[in-house]
């Protein structure tokens, strides 16, 4: 092998995965919290994520121990790099991508907002099916982000207080969603509709704006 070329990348294993989706889903984590998520021994974690490094998947920082946890080494906590998006679904961005700047140049910006309503509407149908049999607010979070974690979206429900939270871990269409940025605007949309006139969403946090993940709330209209 030339002094240049990186070295050959590893399979994905279950447990390498399993790493790779525990740092998209909850952020930076130390080994030790990673072994224990897995039942690894904190040894073996780090193992699998020195590799991940040198294939550029994460990367590392080390933080001093607070002082009641008594002196010893830094604790080193591990994040994903910019890098590792090739091994969580992309929705063929680059197909995507093409497709919305070609609507744009044939059809103007009025041709790719239709676009862009088009699939909202299917969206608000496909959502509508998958929640009708939800009975509370809480299940139709909870069934929404279902059906979008089938996208792609590593999305979850979590209860907030008395407020639910859709929490979207991944962007499967997040070059698209840059290309065209009614998408993002649009789901917003969509979520308020499918979600009943009895709550309200908003957006707290946005991958595009730099964000590690999109966060919505949902509350319930008294």
């Amino acid at each position: 092998m030339n002094s240049g070329e990186k070295p050959a990348s590893k399979p994905t294993t279950p447990t390498r995965q399993a790493i790779l989706d525990l740092l998209k889903r909850r952020g930076e984590q130390s080994a030790s919290a990673l072994g224990k998520a897995l039942e690894l021994t904190p040894m073996a974690a780090r193992l699998h994520l020195y590799d991940l490094q040198g294939e550029g998947l994460v990367e590392e920082r080390s933080e001093a121990k607070a002082q009641n946890r008594g002196r010893g080494r830094p604790v080193k906590y591990w994040s994903l790099t910019d890098a590792s998006a090739r091994v969580f679904p992309d929705a063929h961005q680059g197909l995507a991508v093409e497709m919305i700047k070609s609507v744009e140049d044939l059809f103007g910006a009025e041709g790719l907002a239709k676009l862009v309503k088009k699939h909202g509407s299917k969206q608000r149908a496909a959502y509508g099916e998958k929640l009708s049999p939800a009975k509370t607010l809480g299940d139709r979070v909870r069934r929404l982000a279902g059906a979008r974690s089938d996208e792609g979206y590593m999305a979850e429900a979590k209860k907030d207080g008395r407020d639910w939270l859709l929490i979207e871990n991944h962007c499967p269409i997040c070059s698209a969603a840059k290309a065209c940025t009614g998408l993002c605007a649009n789901e917003l949309k969509v979520f308020s509709d499918v979600l009943g006139k009895d709550a309200t969403v908003t957006r707290e946090d946005h991958i595009l704006t730099g964000a590690r993940r999109c966060v919505y709330r949902v509350k319930g209209k008294a």
